[in-house]
């Protein structure tokens, strides 16, 4: 017990000890506290706390595209609404389509109260305005991977809807998952399909929920896989776990005809943006090596 109080009481910095108390300390306490700071930190540290920008030939030439691939790919990120997604929809579309509808007060989840507009006949009231903003970041995000060849999954275990997902991937070119889902699917891709598999980019949940009102296991292996995720959240639905979520009814009819609509429309608008960037591109190239070519005269040919 005293060879273990000596030790503490000659710790620098501590209490008791040669080195003094409070917070100055000896010479031989400060030298060892700087030798055990690495110089390259120690070098790099009036830059790592400093809140000046970073210089602006370093900015422009990281923001400079090298390549015809680059300069394709960081075109969209420069608009804060690219693809015009606000002008798919508007709030008058929700109400329409019956959004706003939640469950009973009594199935109520926790983290869905910021999203409740109110209660009416004991029955929830979702925040339209709310929900016009988050679909519209969940449309924004789906078109950036669909214009960047991303590969979107559709997953849904309503059976009554089932058709109707399955017929929207199929429209717009991706793919749907619409039976039970085997858990592990994601996480253990590589050993189920062997290697050199390819993960979904993005995962649309339109319907949160399974068929006995569980959380559906994809959205657990999406969030272990660093997959992104957009989802429609009912009142009765956990958000959390999801990137993307969306406030709203998920199960009348009509509120699940305009998100698969939106969503379509979306992907479709992305995929055919992408293919009208490239075609002007490659004009655009050859244009310029007809231009570079020399022009050689009549009695020299």
């Amino acid at each position: 017990m005293r060879g273990r109080r000596g030790r503490a009481a000659a710790l620098p910095g501590s209490g008791g000890g040669r080195g003094g108390s409070g917070k100055f300390g000896s010479s031989s306490s400060s030298s060892a506290t700087e030798m055990a700071v690495p110089r390259i930190l120690r070098a790099a540290a009036p830059r790592l706390y400093s809140g000046l920008p970073a210089p602006a030939a370093l900015t422009a030439a990281a923001a400079r595209p090298r390549d015809p691939e680059d300069k394709l790919l960081a075109e969209p990120l420069r608009h804060p609404d690219f693809f015009k997604v606000k002008n798919l929809f508007t709030l008058k579309d929700l109400f329409d389509a019956r959004v706003h509808l939640g469950h009973k007060k009594g199935c109520r989840h926790q983290f869905m109260k910021p999203y409740i507009f109110g209660c009416r006949l004991d029955q929830d009231i979702i925040d339209l305005d709310q929900t016009m903003q988050h679909l519209q970041l969940a449309l924004n995000f789906t078109a950036h991977v669909a214009y960047r060849k991303g590969i979107i999954l559709f997953v849904s275990r309503n059976r009554q809807f089932c058709h109707l997902v399955e017929s929207t991937a199929r429209e717009c070119g991706e793919y749907a998952h619409t039976r039970y889902w085997q858990g592990g699917l994601l996480t253990n891709a590589h050993i189920q399909f062997g290697p050199g598999i390819r993960l979904p980019d993005l995962l649309i949940f339109l319907s949160s929920l399974n068929n006995v009102f569980e959380p559906h296991v994809a959205i657990r292996d999406a969030a272990k896989m660093n997959i992104p995720t957009v989802g429609v959240v009912d009142t009765n639905c956990n958000p959390c776990l999801i990137t993307y979520p969306i406030p709203g009814n998920d199960d009348s009819p009509t509120a699940m005809e305009l998100y698969c609509k939106l969503f379509k429309m979306t992907i479709i608008h992305a995929k055919n943006k992408r293919k009208q960037i490239e075609v002007f591109q490659e004009l655009q190239s050859r244009q310029k090596g007809d231009t570079s070519r020399p022009v050689v005269a009549e009695g020299q040919a």
